[in-house]
């Protein structure tokens, strides 16, 4: 009898192990949703300090291809490393604008959003309260791919009843952000992909 059992078991473990792969690359894939727009009045880069040069970086591609004639970015109030050049921690949002210059966005195209945003419905609300003041009805988010589907839903909720727009085009996975079929042998993984559900269930219930 305890032969049985512990061979049975061991079906189930090793079912487990097998599904697991594919389980946990469906759920990451889950999470990346995208949210087509024309005519951006501006590009929108949700803050990061994590994932901040996949976001730039693919922020400076758009905006390159002529989506948007700026970008605009949050400030998370958050401080890098030590710079060796600037003998200081500068904010990850300095670093984000200068990431952009780098990649060819003009110093004159790059505004930040006045103000510190702790989370995404935060940056949600700023957003919003910005794009009414600059008189936008258009505005392409970029953000993380694994924070796309909840961001795209705050964005939503909390532009609800205005005439602006709503794009979302994510940074693909794989330069900060773990790809999909590997995220669980990553602690940063963990945090993205994992505990963005977790963040999901909290913002449903909480907004």
């Amino acid at each position: 009898m305890k032969s049985r059992g512990t061979r049975r078991w061991l079906r189930i473990i090793l079912a487990l192990a097998i599904a697991w792969p594919v389980v946990a690359f469906v759920a990451a894939r889950t999470l990346i949703v995208r949210s087509e727009t024309s005519n951006a009045e501006a590009i929108v880069v949700l803050a990061g300090s994590s994932t901040y040069l996949e976001r730039t970086q693919h922020a400076a591609q758009l905006f390159n291809q002529g989506l948007a004639p700026r970008i605009i970015l949050t400030n998370d109030n958050i401080r890098s490393g030590w710079s060796v050049e600037e003998q200081r921690n500068p904010l990850f949002v300095e670093r984000a604008a200068e990431e952009l210059k780098r990649q060819r966005v003009p110093a004159d195209k790059i505004e930040i959003v006045p103000g510190n945003v702790a989370s995404t419905h935060d940056e949600a609300l700023r957003i919003r309260d910005y794009t009414r003041a600059r008189g936008w009805h258009s505005i392409l988010v970029v953000t993380s791919a694994y924070q796309a589907r909840r961001a795209l839903w705050t964005l939503r909720r909390v532009f609800a009843g205005t005439d602006v727009t709503i794009g979302l085009d994510a940074a693909a996975p794989g330069q900060q952000s773990p790809r999909p079929a590997t995220w669980w042998f990553d602690r940063l993984g963990w945090k993205v992909v994992a505990g963005e559900y977790l963040k999901i269930i909290y913002y449903r219930i909480e907004y």
